[in-house]
């Protein structure tokens, strides 16, 4: 939900610069959905509005997901006099001493920067202390266990919060819509809206959705390149992505993708990805009254007949049928 935040309110078009720090192993995509939309922000408005700036804990290289990595261009705590705003993204696995970021993140709390967190980098806001009074979305654990461990963080059930000067989300495309709030707040919804629809994206959520149960969450301890891969599917139902263009995403080989998901749900992605699909089609068909072709296309099927093959070969009926019922 959005809160009111007068340091974050739209003014005049300086340019902001936004920093981003990367712990071991972070979601590629998840950084990504929170990096893209303010360069195309940018590059749409004709103006620097938003200057980034990559951030590790030390001078070594940083390790993806998937086994890539990156050089940062700073390092935790060096000069950052001209700091607008600091996001953290992390996976959610421990990442053994990060003092010297935490005392960071104290300091910058206390010049009034913009704090964020993206998937597990909300960890790192919380143990910090500098979420205390704040409504949050804390990825990593659920809503009540968070009021357990941090009873002063107001813990949300939404999908993302930008509470005053703090930013909270979980991982994959829920950074997307972050962002994007985040460029309507500051340079206006028309703007906004221009971003999403360059990333051909459905609409700029306003954040007081309920956060379904994450994949995580319904498996256990999935690993970060599988959560993601599954939010990916999830976000590119109307036009499906190959199994080739998933792994791209992600950053891993094709066949590192298809091992996750033989190990971890005992199917290959395709399949995976159809049954996403063709449950999506059921909805469609049960809730509203949008006409079977229509239903086809909005579900990634070329044809009608194409999508009442499948639709009958996976639930026994075709979706003529399944109206009936």
């Amino acid at each position: 939900m959005l809160h009111e935040a007068p340091d974050l309110e739209q003014g005049s078009e300086i340019t902001r610069q936004v920093g981003f720090v990367l712990l071991p192993d972070f979601s590629l995509l998840a950084q990504a959905c929170a990096l893209e939309p303010l360069q195309i922000a940018n590059q749409l408005s004709g103006q620097r509005l938003y200057a980034p700036v990559i951030f590790g804990l030390d001078g070594s290289e940083i390790s993806i997901a998937g086994g890539m990595a990156l050089t940062a261009q700073r390092c935790v705590g060096s000069a950052a006099q001209d700091l607008d705003m600091l996001l953290v993204c992390a996976s959610n696995a421990s990442h053994g001493d990060c003092a010297a970021l935490l005392e960071w993140l104290m300091h910058l709390a206390e010049r009034s920067v913009v704090l964020g967190g993206i998937g597990g980098g909300t960890q790192m806001l919380a143990k910090a202390g500098v979420l205390d009074g704040y409504r949050a979305t804390l990825a990593w654990q659920g809503p009540d266990a968070s009021a357990r461990i941090y009873p002063r963080i107001r813990s949300s059930r939404q999908v993302f919060e930008i509470d005053r000067d703090r930013m909270t989300c979980g991982g994959g495309t829920a950074a997307l819509d972050m962002m994007m709030s985040l460029i309507a707040r500051q340079h206006g919804q028309r703007l906004a809206e221009r971003v999403s629809e360059y990333f051909v994206h459905e609409r700029v959520h306003t954040g007081n959705e309920p956060r379904p149960a994450s994949f995580g969450a319904r498996l256990g301890h999935a690993p970060l390149s599988l959560t993601d891969a599954v939010a990916l599917m999830e976000s590119n139902i109307e036009e499906p992505l190959s199994t080739h263009e998933l792994a791209a995403h992600l950053g891993i080989s094709r066949r590192q993708l298809e091992r996750l998901f033989k190990k971890y749900l005992q199917a290959v992605p395709s399949r995976y990805y159809l049954n996403l699909r063709l449950q999506q089609a059921r909805r469609l068909l049960r809730e509203s009254d949008s006409a079977i072709g229509d239903i086809a296309l909005e579900t990634g099927f070329s044809s009608a007949a194409h999508f009442s093959t499948a639709y009958r070969n996976h639930f026994g009926m075709t979706p003529r049928e399944e109206r009936l019922v």
